[in-house]
């Protein structure tokens, strides 16, 4: 049985992971389970999986996790400590999913195990992307994409033989407004960015979709996770999100991932890794679904793209600003403080004015984040 531990359990993620696991129960043993606060579904969750431990976050949910449990074998903690020992249990597989840098440390801690860590939030490979592949090195860890589309470049090519490698292909949905005019832009409501034609994701992901932002995040991630030349990551939008990314090699092969578009398939594969698990969805219906359909985004409409790439290209502390200023102009968003055009202007103010020294650190990522967000709420409240 493979010993694992989820960082995040009660997220789309964590329960998209404990569904696949909890359907395989002999292959499966879960040593930890964490969350911030939700302690019903924590409790629940650890029952259900005979896991060991369970941890709330906020060590003010501690007495009602421990209440939660009263009466089973399985052992409550709470706070950061509790979360680090959760990440060092010592299990096989660990899966990544806590969100925003909160999840930072507790990957740290589970790389330093060395074994095998699935990355599923964006913050270690965007804000801490060179601390983190440094630990990995160091340490003999093994680090596996969960994101759908750096999972399917994963399984497209040959580490071992980048150089064969012409380009790498990010498929990208084009979120609800890619056919929309700038204009038409200037009005877009929450309600309307956070209703992504093919994911079903939670508020904060949805926007980053709908400004494109988010593929910009896993451009950057793209170029952590597998080290060919930047300018051989390309971008394209493919509205039907069939296609989940491709390898184009220096032969001409272009090979391609394709499923549909949930994210059980992805962390099947992480999972089951080298090997392969079964999981519920239907077969794809290639006759169903008709076409597939490409083109280019639209840099104008989009400047996201654009100032991921630019962030990418310097290096240092910039992706690390980029993810914390984007985080707070979009929660300002969804607070309706500003208008949806103004995320990116709000970044791209934040990114052209502070540049710190590069983090060696993730205490140092975590100090820049912290700051990066000082000021982006200052830019958010002159706006308003």
């Amino acid at each position: 049985m493979k010993t694992i531990t989820i960082l995040g359990a009660t997220g789309s993620v964590g329960t998209s992971t404990l569904d696949l696991v909890e359907r395989e129960p002999d292959r499966f043993r879960v040593v930890a389970l964490t969350a911030n606060r939700d302690v019903d579904r924590l409790a629940a969750a650890a029952i259900r999986t005979r896991a060991e431990f369970a941890v709330v976050a906020d060590e003010a949910c501690l007495p009602a996790l421990q209440a939660a449990l009263a009466g089973t074998a399985v052992r409550a903690g709470g706070g950061p400590a509790a979360v680090r020992e959760a990440a060092m249990s010592g299990a096989e597989w660990t899966m990544g999913a806590i969100v925003g840098c909160a999840g930072l440390n507790p990957v740290m801690a589970a790389i330093e195990g060395g074994r095998t860590v699935v990355i599923a939030n964006k913050e270690p490979l965007v804000s801490a992307g060179e601390v983190i592949l440094s630990a990995a090195a160091r340490t003999g860890a093994t680090l596996l994409p969960a994101d759908s589309e750096h999972n399917a470049i994963f399984q497209c090519l040959d580490p071992t033989r980048l150089e064969r490698v012409r380009r790498i292909i990010l498929t990208c949905s084009g979120g609800p407004f890619r056919d929309w005019s700038l204009d038409r832009m200037r009005d877009v409501t929450p309600d309307q960015a956070v209703a992504h034609p093919n994911w079903s994701m939670g508020a904060k992901i949805s926007v980053d979709s709908a400004t494109c932002m988010n593929k910009g995040l896993e451009l950057i991630e793209a170029a952590r996770l597998f080290p060919v030349s930047r300018d051989r990551i390309e971008i394209v939008i493919h509205p039907q999100s069939v296609i989940h990314s491709l390898v184009d090699h220096v032969d001409g092969s272009v090979l391609a991932q394709l499923g549909p578009p949930d994210m059980r398939t992805p962390i099947a594969h992480t999972l089951a890794w080298p090997d392969r698990m079964a999981t519920p969805m239907a077969p794809l219906d290639l006759v169903a679904i008709g076409r597939l359909d490409f083109e280019a985004p639209d840099p104008v409409r989009f400047p996201a793209l654009r100032l991921a790439r630019e962030a990418l290209d310097a290096g240092g502390a910039r992706p690390a600003i980029l993810n914390a200023a984007n985080e707070v102009a979009v929660d300002a968003f969804l607070q309706r403080r500003i208008g949806f055009l103004e995320i990116a202007a709000i970044v791209e103010h934040i990114v052209s004015c502070y540049d710190p020294a590069a983090p060696d650190s993730v205490d140092a990522v975590l100090a820049i984040d912290a700051e990066a967000r000082i000021l982006a709420g200052e830019r958010v409240k002159d706006l308003v």
